[in-house]
């Protein structure tokens, strides 16, 4: 069966873009047939695979995720919409087929204000190729709105990255609780394989009461290791690339450490 793990927090800047593309990335990498969908209209993960130049093309020609949820619908005079083998970009990294983003999806909540079964639209689009895929990664909005329940409906796992600061740390047991509310009310209860611990700066006083008050609370969720912040992290996104490519070995170390360990949670290695 095909595992698909969403990438969730209710906050931004916690890595979790970072997390979602080099996690499909190093699933690529141990050939394993992966599809990496960005649901966030930001569209960072999108930028992180391909050029802003080839976006703009195949968003024209072929469509993107708003497509797939129905969000420019009403761009169309017939109301058509495109099916996800059209909109999918093929090998962005090895072995890794990317869905991309549009800002239209800032607006989908209002789009399908009065849509049926709006919360699996995605599931239902992904049906006819989801056999082609052995890991599917959501790259999630920072917020539990359309895009995100959409995820959600149809993920068999879900991991919560967050930075070492209290802000971040403040809401994570109340989006665990949401996400069960939500899996059990659709349905789709998917299981949390983890918390990851991201852009971790410099040692201070601060994020290490943090970090401690976490893995004190939620125990072994808490993935052992830690992803610290990193310019080349930055510079791979720059660069369309994955992180394994930037000639940094702490930092590849770091996120091939973590990607061991999702895998190891979700039962595929």
């Amino acid at each position: 069966m095909t595992k698909i793990l969403s990438c969730v927090n209710l906050k931004g800047g916690v890595g979790k873009t970072a997390i979602s593309v080099n996690f499909a990335a190093f699933c690529g990498e141990q050939g394993l047939n992966t599809l990496l969908v960005d649901l966030d209209p930001q569209t960072n993960a999108t930028f992180s695979c391909i050029s802003i130049e080839d976006w703009e093309s195949h968003a024209t020609d072929h469509g993107t995720a708003a497509d797939l949820l129905g969000a420019r619908a009403h761009t169309s005079a017939d109301g058509s919409s495109r099916d996800a083998a059209e909109v999918l970009v093929e090998e962005v990294f090895s072995n890794v087929d990317l869905i991309p983003s549009h800002l239209d999806l800032f607006t989908v909540d209002l789009d399908l204000a009065g849509s049926y079964a709006r919360e699996t639209k995605l599931k239902r689009a992904l049906s006819p190729i989801l056999e082609d895929y052995d890991i599917i990664v959501c790259d999630c909005p920072p917020n539990l709105t359309i895009p995100t329940q959409n995820a959600l409906a149809m993920s068999t796992h879900f991991v919560v990255p967050i930075s070492p600061d209290f802000l971040s740390g403040i809401g994570v047991a109340l989006l665990i609780n949401r996400v069960a509310e939500m899996g059990a009310a659709l349905g789709q209860e998917p299981e949390h394989v983890g918390i990851v611990m991201s852009r971790v700066g410099r040692p201070a006083k601060h994020r290490s009461d943090t970090a401690a008050a976490l893995r004190t609370q939620f125990g072994e969720l808490v993935l052992r290791q830690e992803i610290k912040e990193r310019a080349s992290v930055a510079a791979s996104a720059e660069a369309h690339t994955p992180i394994y490519d930037m000639g940094n070995r702490d930092a590849a170390g770091e996120f091939r450490a973590v990607g061991r360990e999702l895998l190891r949670r979700m039962g595929v290695k």
